[in-house]
């Protein structure tokens, strides 16, 4: 599955074989249908295996106890990193090509985003980087269709990380206190020195 998430995250999950992980891992391609007896099954457990992986770094980070916006940008560089080898959005490819697999990794993916989000509105409005007046459940709901928006519809990864990047930018100057905007300002600058 290693191996498999590898090559469909820098590939895409329609261009690779099962001949082409066989090939890769040095075994035949009878070994892998002995554990996966489709492409279908190898792709549906490499995602739950990815998006368990996936929320286990990001609880890692929430962990560090950053401030709101800091966290949002740990997180985005740990997408950034994650899928640096990957051409095209593999949400993109997934939705494309396997819409039944898509559909079943959203539906878990709402629940753990909209918890995330709403815990880092929260904590920023406690923070005082995020103003008190605002509607969290309305913030969540904005700032997750527009990023899940971005990932459906954007087939080029860096494209998709381009825009994904003025999206956290414009939704935390949406709920910014003064205070706030400063932070981000910071963050910005971090990242143009990198």
């Amino acid at each position: 599955m290693s191996k498999a998430s590898e090559l469909f995250l820098k590939l895409g999950f329609k261009s690779v074989t099962m001949d082409d992980i066989a090939g890769e891992m040095c075994i035949s391609k009878k070994t892998i249908y002995k554990y996966f007896c489709n492409k279908e099954i190898l792709i549906e457990e490499t995602t739950e295996t990815m998006h368990s992986e996936i929320h286990e770094i990001i609880n890692a980070i929430v962990a560090n106890n950053y401030n709101a916006i800091e966290e949002n940008f740990e997180i985005r560089k740990m997408f950034k990193e994650m899928f640096k080898s990957a051409d095209t959005s593999p949400v993109y490819q997934l939705k494309k090509h396997y819409p039944e697999i898509y559909t079943k990794m959203m539906a878990r993916e709402i629940n753990e985003c909209n918890t995330l989000f709403k815990k880092n509105i929260e904590n920023g409005i406690t923070q005082g980087l995020y103003r008190k007046e605002i509607s969290v459940e309305t913030c969540v709901k904005f700032y997750y269709n527009l990023i899940f928006s971005i990932k459906e519809q954007t087939s080029s990864e860096k494209e998709g990380q381009k825009l994904e990047l003025e999206l956290l930018e414009y939704h935390t100057r949406a709920i910014a206190t003064p205070t706030g905007i400063a932070e981000l300002e910071k963050q910005l600058m971090n990242l143009e020195k990198q």
